[in-house]
Formats: C-alpha cells, sequence, structure tokens
C-alpha cells in the first residue's frame, strides 16, 4: 500500500491544547465509565423490574455498547465535516439529555431505548472530542495527549465499580444515570471556553446520508449478533439475520464508499500503512483486552469466591498499573522506540494470560502470590498498547482526518472486543461444571489474539509510525 502524506500542525499555543486535553479527557472518562458502571447496578434494576424478562434487561448492558460501537467511525467522519467543537457540544448535551432520560425511565422498554440513545450521543462525543484535542497538539506530543486520554478511560476502569455501588447503595439504580446530568453540564461549560473554534477544513457538508445509516446499522448488527450469539444461540435464526444483515449491510457501505464523492467511510485512510497496520492491531489487541477485562471479575466471583467491592479492589490494582505506564509511554517521542516499547507491552500482556492459564490461578485464592503480580504486568502491557496503537493511528492521519480517523480506530477496537467477548461466552458455557478449565482455555485464546496485536506491530513502516 502507498502512504498518505501527513500534514503537520504547526505550533499550538500550550494553554489551548492543555484545555482541550482535559475536555477530551473528561468526555472519554464519561462514556466509558457508563459502559461498565451500570454492571455493578444490575442486581438492583432486576430487583425493581420483577416482571421483566432478564434477557430484555440485559440489553441495559449491550444497548450502550453497540449503538456506542455502531456509530464510533459515523460521527468522526460527521465532526470532521460539521466541526468537532460544534458536534462535541451537540451530542454532550445529548448525552446529559439522555442520561436524564434513563433515570426517569418509566419501563424496562424506556430504559433499553435510553441506554441505546445514550451510547449513540457517547459515540459522536468521544471521536469529535479527541480530534479537537488532536488538532491543536504538535505531532511530538501526540503520543503524551493520547496516553492522558487513555489515562482517563483507566481512571474510569478503577472508579466505576465503587462510584457505582456507592450511588446504588446510597441512592438506587436510577443515581448512576442522574449523576451524568451535572457532570455533562460542567464539562460543557469548560468546553466552549477551551475548544478551539472550528475552522480550517470544516466545510459544512455531511457524509453521504444512506451510507452513513447503512455503516450504523450494518456495524450494530454485527456488534450486536456477536455479543449475544451465546445468548441467542450461534444457529438460531435470529443472531444469522443480525449478522447476515450487519455484514451485508457493513459491506455494501463499504463499496458504496469507494465511488461516493462525499463517501461515508474515510476509505482513502486505509491507503496508509501505518494507519491500516494499526487499526488491524487494534482489532486484535482489543479481543484479547476486552475478554480479559470482563473474564476479571468472573474469575474472582466464580473460583474465588470475592465480593463486589473486593472484586473491585482487586481490579483496580491492573487499571492503576495501565493508568502509569501509559503515562510513562506516551513521554516517548521517537517513532521506532514507541513501536517497539508497543511490542514489549502486548508481550508483557501475553506473558500475563499464559501465567493465568496455569494452576497459579486454581481454585485456592492466591491474592498477593499471582493476582497482584499478574494485574501489575498485564495492566502495564495494556496501558503501554493502547497508547502506542492510539499514537500510530493519530501519526498517519492529515489534521483535517483526524476525527475521522480515530472514530475508526476505536470502531476497530471496539468490534475486536465484541469478538473476545463472545469468545470468551462460548468458551466457558462450554465447560459449566469446570470452570477452571474455561478460564484456563480463554487465557490461552486471549494470549492468541494478543500475539497477533504484537507481529502487527512489529511490522516497521518507513516512517517508523508504530
Amino acid at each position: 500500500m502507498t502512504e498518505m502524506p501527513v500534514r503537520t500542525t504547526g505550533p499550538q499555543p500550550t494553554g489551548r491544547a492543555n484545555g482541550a486535553l482535559v475536555v477530551a479527557s473528561g468526555a472519554a472518562f464519561l462514556a466509558f465509565l457508563d459502559l461498565s458502571v451500570v454492571n455493578i447496578a444490575f442486581p438492583s434494576l432486576t430487583r425493581d423490574h420483577p416482571g421483566t424478562s432478564t434477557t430484555t434487561l440485559t440489553w441495559v448492558v449491550s444497548g450502550y455498547a453497540v449503538a456506542f460501537a455502531a456509530l464510533l467511525t459515523p460521527g468522526g467522519r460527521i465532526a470532521d465535516a460539521l466541526g468537532r467543537r460544534t458536534l462535541f457540544l451537540a451530542a454532550l448535551m445529548g448525552f446529559a439529555l439522555t442520561s436524564l432520560l434513563c433515570g426517569l425511565a418509566p419501563s424496562a422498554g424506556w430504559l433499553v431505548a435510553g441506554r441505546m440513545a445514550q451510547g449513540a450521543t457517547a459515540a459522536l462525543m468521544v471521536p469529535a472530542a479527541l480530534g479537537a484535542l488532536l488538532s491543536v497538539t504538535p505531532r511530538e506530543r501526540i503520543g503524551s495527549a493520547i496516553a492522558a486520554w487513555s489515562a482517563a478511560g483507566g481512571l474510569a476502569a478503577v472508579v466505576g465499580p465503587a462510584l457505582g455501588g456507592a450511588l446504588v447503595e446510597a441512592f438506587g439504580w436510577r443515581s448512576v444515570f442522574v449523576i451524568n446530568v451535572p457532570v455533562a453540564l460542567a464539562l460543557a461549560g469548560m468546553a466552549f471556553r477551551m475548544l478551539a473554534p472550528d475552522t480550517g477544513h470544516t466545510d459544512g457538508v455531511l457524509p453521504d446520508p444512506i451510507g452513513t445509516i447503512m455503516v450504523a446499522l450494518g456495524l450494530g448488527g454485527l456488534v450486536a449478533g456477536v455479543t449475544e450469539g451465546q445468548r441467542w444461540g450461534w444457529t438460531a435464526p435470529g443472531t444469522l439475520v443480525v449478522l447476515g444483515l450487519g455484514a451485508v449491510l457493513a459491506l455494501a457501505a463499504l463499496l458504496r464508499s469507494f465511488r461516493h464523492p462525499n463517501p461515508a467511510l474515510a476509505v482513502e485512510l486505509w491507503r496508509s500503512r501505518p494507519f491500516a497496520l494499526a487499526n488491524a492491531a487494534s482489532f486484535a489487541f482489543g479481543a484479547a483486552m476486552f475478554a480479559w477485562l470482563l473474564a476479571g471479575p468472573m474469575f474472582l466471583d466464580a473460583l474465588w469466591g470475592y465480593s463486589v467491592l473486593g472484586s473491585a479492589a482487586a481490579l483496580s490494582v491492573g487499571a492503576v498499573a495501565s493508568m502509569v505506564t501509559a503515562t510513562l509511554t506516551g513521554r516517548i517521542t521517537a517513532p521506532g522506540t514507541r513501536r517497539r516499547a508497543g511490542v514489549l507491552g502486548v508481550l508483557m500482556f501475553v506473558a500475563t494470560l499464559i501465567w493465568m492459564s496455569t494452576d497459579a490461578f486454581g481454585p485456592t485464592p492466591a491474592l498477593w502470590s499471582a493476582w497482584i503480580p499478574a494485574g501489575v504486568l498485564g495492566g502495564g502491557g495494556i496501558g503501554i498498547a493502547v497508547t502506542v496503537l492510539g499514537a500510530a493511528a493519530a501519526n498517519a492521519l492529515p489534521p483535517h482526518r483526524f476525527a475521522a480517523g480515530t472514530g475508526m480506530n476505536l470502531t476497530a477496537r471496539q468490534l475486536g472486543g465484541a469478538l473476545g467477548i463472545a469468545v470468551l461466552a462460548s468458551v466457558l458455557a462450554a465447560h459449566p461444571a469446570q470452570p477452571e478449565t474455561g478460564f484456563h482455555t480463554l487465557f490461552l485464546l486471549c494470549a492468541g489474539f494478543a500475539t497477533v496485536a504484537a507481529c502487527l506491530m512489529a511490522v516497521p513502516s518507513r516512517q517508523e509510525s508504530i
């Protein structure tokens, strides 16, 4: 593949870049917090809806994730067309409104609909904020900016279980949604002052509307089918129809984008070899990372009998390690050194997964001798890898495509995550009476996914972008 010419950004005022970093990090914190915080409220939610099936209520969790993954790519494309600041402020207000609707939902159906709308607004918000940040960040500081942004997502993972548990205990499950409203309003006030006005390549021309709908429905169908396949049955008509329609729509949107003058998918970005490699590696790494993150609390509950708060404390070790290594990795500016650091980070994660597939992680709790060292090693590796992959994708993009490109990169990671979670569900379901065997098998499979990511990241480019 040929590589795209990459435009450089001129020096930007430090204050403006720092302000954009605060806003983008706040947006990441809100969006990724709501991916997980509802898990802790789920038991309380089910008790308040005794007449609603668990199958329906699980869409309170998965509906957000499906909408988020489906609209990340269109969201980034729209942000580049209409303006990142404009779309971010509109999406943030939408996030506050949909959060309030979730908190006031009179029935399970309204709650599920509100959660899907909330995920959609989050998907518009995140790439717009990240694109606004990258547009005012000098090239040599992009790695540091991505690291801080990733650390904000890690912080959401650290405080999410504790915050959700405290809110549910004190005010009930509705509070985990209502709390978003004042936070979003405060963030909007900061964004209004700190984000630079939309200028430059913003032309107000929206991407192909038909193609955008096809992209959203196609990606949403794929994520929904993979996420729910185990529960519905992989050969069930519903699963096959959702997956089939998703694949057809996604492929049709791709083909349409190649010939449309203002395509829904910025297909020209894939001509950049570094960008294509970063997205492929993000997909493979996302499969391993999301499965490992979800397996952690399940392992602690099923094999070691940990309470919710005990699991939250044990899981915070890896999240904190990820934040630390992400911050340190962001200081690396040499492309070749950063690429090698990324490979090292993934190999740290692979080593953790292989270790967790052994008898060291058996039915006998081994918090200090096994869990904490593995959390430090694996979480540290994740912090390095996510930072390097994000910086690699961003450095391969021209400035006027920052939001579209980062949206596509995040979509690749979310799609990989959906695949990883589907693998998790299938493997554990295959060993209902032997959970230890199931977890060990899962960790080995995740090690395989992560190894693929390491191989992709090890490939140097002419510009050493990853």
